[in-house]
């Protein structure tokens, strides 16, 4: 796609400058080989300061957990690899298990569904003294049977009549603008039913702990690893909501069950938590339209400070949401001011720091005005080194990495 992308472009600049290609050719090359080199793209921080995983990492006989959750199109188990990889060099995380594990997720109450696929990866340092566990979901099969119904479209009997660009975009259109759709229907269930399985298999132990090559619930936790051990979530589009609407749901469900010492053991262990959303293309703003609003709402002061009448009843101690978002990405949204208190649950005590990152390179074209790749601007989030970065190591702390404090303009805020 995005050499597709890359061609159309392409096209346009030499119709452009048509009748002056060879030298035309030379200029071109020239000023994109000098704005490349620059590399001058937008990094501002706005919001409170965040310590990324690796303080967690260091705490002693603790594990760091970290679920990634995809966004809209077909994926594959694997697809976050580039990523997870980024991540363990940031981190210093040198050495790693031989093989990944895979568990098919299912509902506790119907067994013979699939809901889709976890992959864990285990990295450790050089002296195994500090750990992290990554954790893949792989929702999109659930949605891909649903999809099946645009399958026609893709084929030879209407494709061909298509230019060779746009039937490749609405292939690309066929594959990811379904999903936003079908998860307002029924398998809304099933695909939040896939996170809060993904959730409990992170809270089973350690590595030896989870099975491989299984196609079973998870129906425990293990509470003294839920009171050890530090978690995060890394989203993309789609994702975001999926792992928010997730943690609401378990905060509902958890609600409910009080009273049941199963469930009142998970709920005391997490309510001194703080656990990161680290949101790539975010898109909660317009993902809210047309929705209800949570179960509690505009009660942050009730549920999120010490002297608040229903402070015991909060989920997490904090959920601070780290939200990407290249300006570039038509698809992409930073969280506004009054957006938490009034469209998201109130014990998850939310707290946000807007990223506006330039993923994709911006160019100067000719004086005609600047522009950048959209589909780059969409995608670029997890292969992106500050963004890499800033997830390892924060900002506004001793562990900030060089390219953070170099590149990036902070701007912090108080309450």
């Amino acid at each position: 796609m995005k050499q597709v992308i890359a061609k159309v472009v392409f096209v346009m600049l030499a119709s452009l400058i048509g009748g002056c290609a060879s030298l035309g050719k030379g200029i071109t090359e020239a000023i994109l080989e000098k704005q490349e080199s620059e590399d001058t793209r937008l990094c501002e921080i706005r919001g409170h300061a965040f310590r990324g995983l690796k303080p967690h990492l260091e705490q002693e006989n603790s594990k760091m957990k970290v679920l990634m959750v995809h966004g809209v199109g077909d994926h594959l188990p694997g697809y976050s690899t580039e990523f997870f990889e980024k991540l363990a060099k940031e981190l210093d995380l040198t050495v790693t298990a031989s093989k990944h594990k895979n568990i098919t997720l299912t509902d506790p109450e119907h067994p013979e569904k699939k809901l889709g696929n976890l992959r864990i990866n285990r990295f450790l340092n050089k002296d195994h003294s500090q750990e992290l566990l990554f954790y893949e979901l792989t929702w999109s099969e659930i949605t891909a049977t649903q999809k099946k119904v645009l399958s026609y479209d893709n084929s030879g009997e209407y494709s061909f009549r298509r230019a060779e660009v746009n039937d490749l975009l609405k292939k690309f259109s066929n594959d990811t603008g379904p999903d936003p759709i079908i998860y307002l229907g029924d398998s809304r269930e099933d695909i939040l039913l896939a996170f809060e399985q993904s959730f409990c298999w992170m809270t089973t132990g350690s590595w030896e702990d989870l099975p491989d090559d299984v196609h079973q619930p998870c129906e425990s936790q293990n509470i003294e690893s839920v009171y050890r051990d530090s978690y995060a979530f890394v989203s993309h589009s789609l994702g975001s909501r999926i792992t928010i609407d997730g943690m609401q749901r378990i905060a509902s469900l958890l609600g409910d069950h009080q009273n049941s010492k199963r469930h009142k053991d998970l709920v005391l262990a997490l309510k001194n938590k703080e656990i990161p959303i680290y949101m790539m293309s975010n898109q909660l703003p317009m993902l809210q339209l047309g929705r209800k609003l949570p179960e509690v709402s505009n009660q942050e002061q009730s549920y999120c400070t010490p002297n608040g009448d229903k402070y015991a009843e909060r989920m997490l101690a904090k959920t601070p949401i780290i939200a990407f978002s290249d300006p570039n990405d038509l698809l992409s949204y930073a969280i506004p001011h009054d957006f938490v208190n009034t469209y998201l649950d109130s014990r998850l005590c939310i707290r946000v720091t807007n990223i506006n990152i330039n993923v994709a390179t911006v160019f100067d074209v000719f004086g005609l005005g600047r522009m950048a790749n959209p589909m780059d601007a969409h995608i670029g989030y997890d292969i992106d080194d500050r963004v890499v970065a800033l997830i390892a190591k924060g900002i506004g702390n001793d562990y900030t990495a060089d390219i953070v404090r170099k590149r990036c303009h902070w701007i912090d805020t108080i309450d």
